[in-house]
């Protein structure tokens, strides 16, 4: 073998470790989400998360790597469609020209991951009253919508790729344009039975798992060292040998900060350090930092972080207070926070960085210019145009001619026996040899007593 072969073989190696890391992260989304959802809610909830990627992983074979990194014009791929072993296989070469580091293979299972967490943060928002089949039907076609901009901003020839547009693994890819089709959903939905009053004042609805939610967290987090360094895509990242190493450590010391953030801003704000806005303030760094990862110092992801923990609280009660019923955060954690990383970058990028990496240049703190600032907004708005605009269009012709809320019944009664014909805890509202109320449990309620929840299921 020559060196160069060694070269690809490391690279890959460290590419398909790194896909699985993010593969993993869907682990950390079903335990977050189910977590803060309704007992009711939770089998639900938790399995979407295979469904979804399941969906994702076949209509991004089939069309969606073709139109993100098939070789094509500055709008969109046009070539890799259905793609066959020969091209899988081969490295650098037509139609995935673009991977020249790793084979076609390596290449779409890293990405076809990304896909599977922009369309897991779509249902955050709507999750505990959309319709079983809309993941289907919603899934494929924000897949797609998902490409499209993927082609924009990553591939070499895509327009905004071309303008120098800084996002080094999708804090505008992945997370904004997943927060902005789980806005639209939320707003075609419209809040949960009981959530806002008469008078518009939100309700709390607490989630019913603290610690599978903290569990999530912890998953995500570990996920994102996948996530961040793995988009190097090799070993040797321009003229620096192990970059992903730096990387990870702009990550880790951006959500370490995020953490902090938001439970001191929730402290402040709330009077209480609320464990929840904690998790949101680190994984809004988190989110924050994707952009940035491999364009800023040390100091700056700090700041960064830092920003996103103090902006995940506030954005998840801006929204609230807006009377958008966003049961995971989603719209702030990804939106608002993937915002704030996109143009963060725009203003922290090192000169040298941006140089090694060779998109972009450097930003407005040691260049004194707002050319980069500029050209992050600008990758922003025609993003979010075409994102929302089409999420809306697409949830909106659903809902009109199928309807894509569960009836109320079905939301009362939760949707894990509705949809499914199951509950994610049987224990709770049917009698279950060994289950609460029995021989084996009566020590916990009173020997030869019944569990009061299993006569009826739940009511909200």
């Amino acid at each position: 073998m020559k060196t160069a072969d060694v070269v690809i073989a490391a690279n890959t190696i460290w590419v398909v470790v790194a896909a699985v890391l993010v593969m993993f992260m869907q682990a950390g989304f079903a335990l977050l989400e189910a977590g803060l959802a309704r007992m009711k809610n939770a089998a639900h909830i938790a399995g979407k998360n295979v469904l979804v990627f399941g969906v994702c992983s076949l209509v991004y074979w089939a069309v969606g790597f073709g139109l993100a990194f098939g070789d094509g014009n500055a709008l969109v791929g046009t070539h890799g469609f259905l793609p066959s072993s020969s091209a899988l296989l081969a490295v650098g070469k037509a139609p995935f020209s673009f991977f020249s580091t790793v084979p076609g293979a390596a290449g779409y299972l890293f990405e076809v991951v990304f896909a599977g967490v922009s369309l897991a943060i779509v249902w955050g928002a709507m999750a505990e009253r959309a319709k079983l089949w809309v993941y289907f039907a919603f899934g494929a076609v924000f897949t797609v919508l998902y490409s499209i901009t993927s082609h924009w901003v990553w591939h070499p020839g895509g327009w905004l790729y071309s303008l120098g547009m800084q996002d080094f693994a999708g804090s505008t890819v992945v997370h904004y344009q997943g927060a902005l089709a789980a806005l639209a959903g939320a707003l075609l939905l419209g809040p949960r039975i009981g959530k806002f009053g008469r008078d518009g004042r939100a309700n709390p609805i607490p989630g019913h798992n603290m610690p599978y939610a903290v569990l999530g967290t912890i998953i995500l987090w570990f996920g994102w060292f996948g996530f961040n360094p793995g988009s190097t895509l090799g070993v040797v990242t321009g003229n620096r040998i192990g970059y992903f190493g730096y990387v990870a450590l702009t990550t880790n010391l951006a959500a370490a900060a995020g953490a902090l953030g938001g439970v001191a801003t929730a402290w402040a704000v709330l009077r209480k350090p609320d464990v929840s806005m904690m998790l949101n303030g680190a994984l809004a760094a988190l989110v924050a930092i994707t952009a940035a990862c491999g364009f800023v110092a040390p100091w700056a992801a700090i700041v960064i972080g830092l920003a996103a923990g103090f902006l995940a609280v506030t954005g998840v009660l801006a929204v609230e207070r807006l009377g958008i019923d966003d049961p995971i955060g989603a719209v702030a954690v990804h939106g608002a926070s993937g915002v704030w990383g996109t143009i963060a970058t725009g203003l922290f990028a090192a000169p040298a960085l941006a140089a090694n990496l060779g998109t972009g240049r450097g930003g407005f703190v040691y260049t004194g210019s707002l050319h980069q600032v500029w050209v992050q907004l600008l990758g922003l708005a025609a993003v979010g145009a075409f994102t929302f605009s089409a999420s809306f269009g697409a949830l909106w012709t659903m809902k009109r001619f199928w309807g894509i809320r569960v009836e109320e019944h079905v939301e009362t009664s939760g949707l894990d026996v509705s949809e499914h014909g199951m509950w994610g805890y049987p224990e709770f509202y049917i009698p279950v040899p060994g289950g609460y109320g029995t021989e084996a449990h009566g020590h916990l309620l009173g020997h030869g007593h019944p569990h009061p929840a299993a006569a009826e299921p739940e009511a909200a």
